[in-house]
Parts: C-alpha cells; structure tokens; sequence
C-alpha cells in the first residue's frame, strides 16, 4: 500500500537499499619508493635514489596534477609507476597491484611520463652527441683503427600485441608482430632514433627516408656511419665487403667497431624489459620506445649500471640491398690506405 505522505516511494526504498549496500571507500597506502635499499630500486626502478630524484625534478613541470581532490598522485608517485612498467615485462594489474593503485591509474601514469620524456627528446638525443665530433671520432678510432667514424646505425625489432588496423604491415620477416626502430649511437649513447615504422618496413627504407640520412646527403658532417649488410654502402654509410685482402681486414675492423651499436641495443632492452613485448596499441608503442631511450641516455650519462646484457638478435636474414658505387669507392680507399689494430 503507497504511503500517501511520501511523493514517490519506490525511489526512496531504492536510496535507502542502495545507501545500505554502498561499499566504504578505501584507500591503500602509497609506496614511497625513496626509502627502499638501492638495491631495491635498482631491480625494480632501474634507477638510483639520486637519478629518480633527478627525474622527478625535470619532469614534474609535465605530471604534476592539477588537483589534489580524491587523494591525487604526487609526481613521484606518477614517475616510479612508469619507471616500474618500463622495467618490467608485467601487465599493468602486476604493475597495480604493486604500487598499491588500480589498472586505470597505471595506464594513465605511463602516458602522461611516456609523453613529458617525449619532450625531452631534442634535448637528450641529438647528432652526433653531446661530445664535441673530434672527442666521438677519436673514441671510434681507438676500437679498431677506423677513422671519421662518427657513429654506428642498426635496427632492431620490438615485438608489439597485433594491431586493430593495418595488422599485416607489423608482420615483420620473422612472422611476428613488431615496430621496426632504427638507433645511431656513439660509445653507449643514442645519437639518433627512428621509432614510427612497422615491422615489414626494411632498415634501408627506413634510412633512406629519415632526417640524418638527408642531413649526411646535404654535408653538413664530415665523417660517415658504419651499418650491417642491411644497408647500401653509401660514401656516409659504410658497410661490410665480402672479397679477401685488404677488404677482409676491414671488415675485422668494421665488425669489432659497430658492435658498440649492438651493445648499446642489448642494455637498452636488458634495462627496460617492456621492450620485449609492448601490450600497447602502435603508436602509444613508438612513445613508450622512444621515452625508454630518453630514459636510456639519463642513465649513461649519470653513469647508472646496467642488467647483465643479452643479445639475442640473430645473424642478419633480411634481403641485402645493392652499394652505391660511391660508397663502395669509399670503402676500397678506407681499406687499402689505412692499417687496422
């Protein structure tokens, strides 16, 4: 029977009802992370106390909050979530679950600090480093004997989930999903990063068309790189010779040289284990890649250790490109005038 006193019954029993079923709110102590051992913070931050603290200095103009209603994160707490997923190959409830805050939050957390390290890119990476060029091609030089050596290029494949859109153009040669990043780098340092092409994309392709290859056409650095046979020998790109004599002796030079290159992939990915399989759409993937490389150069050059590497690229497969004459004209002078340690 309807009370007549109350205007509409059937809504105040289901505020009544749901009053009593509401859940308290609750809330989870945040981690302070700065009060862990080092040791800690290395396993599971990749970071020193000193270099998170650097961190959190020059990004928080980008991840502060506006806001502190509903128990907002500090930007400490936004970057050691992001410092945490870029470490690990967890998901983001692993990830949750061990800064004691929900998945959204975390998803949120890696893209705002994936995006203010974007930022810093025309900062922190930069052609041919943050030495001056002589300093670079001396450094070179002392590996094997090559001169005007002024950086060393290869790509490497980062597996991605598949695509919604335009899945088959990330099957790369070996049949898995992937983005396909080309990075420069001198002695540890990456000069230079191409992180916006799909698996399927060749590496001269993607040299061809970059911003250092037309940079090199223009002369505006006197000095060339060295690349692996997925490379056309260029006058600026220089590339292994297959023939005997002096030929042969270079490519002993030219291998043990451009293995810094390789070295540099290999702690990259041991540093930043989220680049073994990125769970993420391909373009949050590219910026992912490129703030971990960011992240990457802070750590070299703060002089943070680094995992034990693992290089687990094979012998290059792909097909092998034609030299230009001029590259392979280069390259015979370099070996016939020139004696290799």
């Amino acid at each position: 029977m309807d009370c007549p006193f109350i205007r509409n019954p059937i809504h105040v029993e289901a505020v009544i009802i749901r009053n009593a079923l509401r859940r308290e709110r609750i809330f989870r102590p945040r981690l302070d992370i700065l009060s862990f051992r080092e040791e800690y913070l290395f396993e599971c931050y990749r970071f020193s106390s000193a270099t998170i603290i650097y961190l959190n200095h020059i990004l928080r103009p980008y991840i502060t909050n506006l806001t502190h209603r509903g128990r907002a994160l500090t930007s400490e707490q936004t970057l050691s979530i992001a410092l945490r997923f870029f470490a690990n190959r967890s998901f983001l409830y692993n990830i949750g679950d061990a800064e004691h805050i929900g998945k959204a939050t975390v998803c949120r957390a890696v893209r705002k600090v994936s995006l203010a390290l974007k930022c810093l890119l025309p900062v922190m990476v930069v052609f041919p480093g943050h030495k001056p060029v002589r300093n670079i091609k001396e450094e070179f030089h002392r590996i094997a004997g090559l001169p005007n050596v002024m950086g060393c290029v290869d790509g490497t494949q980062i597996p991605i989930t598949a695509p919604a859109e335009n899945e088959a153009d990330y099957v790369n040669r070996k049949s898995f999903h992937s983005i396909n990043v080309q990075i420069c780098d001198a002695a540890y340092i990456v000069t230079n990063v191409e992180a916006k092409w799909p698996g399927s994309v060749h590496d001269s392709r993607i040299y061809r068309e970059c911003h250092l290859s037309n940079r090199f056409a223009r002369g505006e650095f006197d000095g060339y790189l060295l690349g692996d046979r997925g490379y056309p020998c260029q006058p600026s790109l220089l590339t292994p010779d297959p023939e005997l004599g002096p030929q042969q002796r270079f490519n002993v030079a030219h291998c043990r040289t451009r293995a810094r290159v390789e070295m540099t992939l290999g702690i990259l990915k041991s540093r930043f284990q989220c680049l073994q399989k990125l769970r993420v759409t391909p373009e949050r993937g590219c910026d992912i890649i490129v703030a971990c490389v960011v992240l990457h150069n802070i750590a070299i050059i703060r002089g943070e250790q680094h995992p034990a590497i693992q290089i687990n690229d094979p012998a290059d497969d792909h097909p092998i490109p034609a030299d230009v004459q001029d590259g392979r004209a280069a390259r015979d002078l370099i070996a016939r005038n020139f004696d290799f340690d």
